[in-house]
C-alpha cells in the first residue's frame, strides 16, 4: 500500500510562510486525487485544498489566496505552498486521497503560526 510522508512545518510568525511536502512511496500516487487536512486540538479535521491528479486545484475559503497546492508527479510529491500565515493556520497538516477510500494517514507535520 501506499505510504505517505509529510514534511516542512515548524514554527512561524504570522504573515510568514512555509512550503509542506507529502511524498508518496510508489508511482500509483500519480492516480490519485490528494487533499492537504489540517487539524487543531478539539477541532475537526478538516479539508483545506484538494489537487486531481491531473493538475487541477481546488482551496478552502479559508486558505483562498494564501496557500497553494501543487504536485510533481515525477517526484511522487504534493506541496501546499502557505503564505501569509495566521494563527489560526495552527494545525497539524496531512495529506491523503480524495474522492477515493483513504489509505493509512501518515504522522503529519506540525504548523504553528505565533508571535
Amino acid at each position: 500500500q501506499v505510504q505517505l510522508v509529510e514534511s516542512g512545518g515548524g514554527l512561524v510568525q504570522p504573515g510568514g510562510s512555509l512550503r509542506l511536502s507529502c511524498a508518496a512511496s510508489s508511482a500509483i500516487f500519480r492516480l490519485y486525487d490528494m487533499g492537504w487536512y489540517r487539524q487543531a486540538p478539539g477541532k475537526q479535521r478538516e479539508l483545506v485544498a484538494t489537487i486531481t491528479s491531473r493538475g487541477s486545484p481546488t482551496h478552502a475559503d479559508s486558505v483562498k489566496g494564501r496557500f497553494t497546492i501543487s504536485r510533481d508527479n515525477a517526484k511522487n510529491t504534493v506541496y501546499l505552498q502557505m503564505n501569509s500565515l495566521k494563527p489560526e493556520d495552527t494545525a497539524v497538516y496531512s495529506c491523503n486521497r480524495v474522492r477515493a477510500p483513504m489509505i493509512p494517514w501518515g504522522q503529519g507535520t506540525q504548523v504553528t503560526v505565533s508571535s
